[in-house]
């Protein structure tokens, strides 16, 4: 099965842009088999895209968005529902793929209740996989970033406040 991910090479929105190298940084990553499709210089491509991304999941001017995941024909989201299954460490059963060995992401029949290891395996006992390491590098950095803001954030309020008693004097 290949994932398809339709993108716009010539996008002129950053958040376009920094959506769909997010996307597909992250697929390297997990060196999943995935092809780019772009939509700004092939029409075939952005008319099967708007075709096929479900009326339920397209926004209200009814034109869908790059980036649009599809496995195959299949369609699996925006980058929203990426994001969130990759947040929530479920983007090989977003992508509808099997999950690796060793991956933390449970496979469609244990999180239906069969928790059971098969033999020489144990439940909740695999290694850490490239994934789950992705995400762990993420969140440092999105707490680094966070801590930074505040940080900034108080040095621009003592800033603050001494322009003002200087003012006030």
């Amino acid at each position: 099965m290949v994932i398809k991910v339709f993108l716009a090479s010539s996008s002129g929105s950053t958040a376009i842009k920094k959506k769909q190298q997010d996307v597909v940084g992250f697929l390297e990553a997990l060196k999943v088999d995935y092809t780019q499709l772009d939509i700004a210089c092939n029409e075939e491509n952005r008319m099967w895209m708007r075709q096929n991304v479900p009326e339920e999941k397209k926004p209200a001017n009814g034109i869908p968005l790059p980036p649009q995941i599809f496995n195959e024909n299949g369609y699996c989201g925006d980058y929203e529902t990426f994001f969130d299954a990759k947040e929530d460490n479920m983007v090989y059963a977003f992508l509808g793929l099997p999950p690796p060995p060793g991956s933390k992401e449970v496979p469609e029949e244990e999180r239906n209740g069969n928790d059971e290891a098969t033999e020489g395996e144990t439940v909740g006992d695999e290694a850490p996989a490239e994934e789950d390491q992705l995400v762990e590098e993420t969140d440092e950095v999105t707490e680094d970033t966070q801590a930074q803001e505040e940080e900034e954030e108080e040095q621009e309020e003592e800033e603050a406040e001494v322009q003002e008693e200087e003012e006030t004097e």
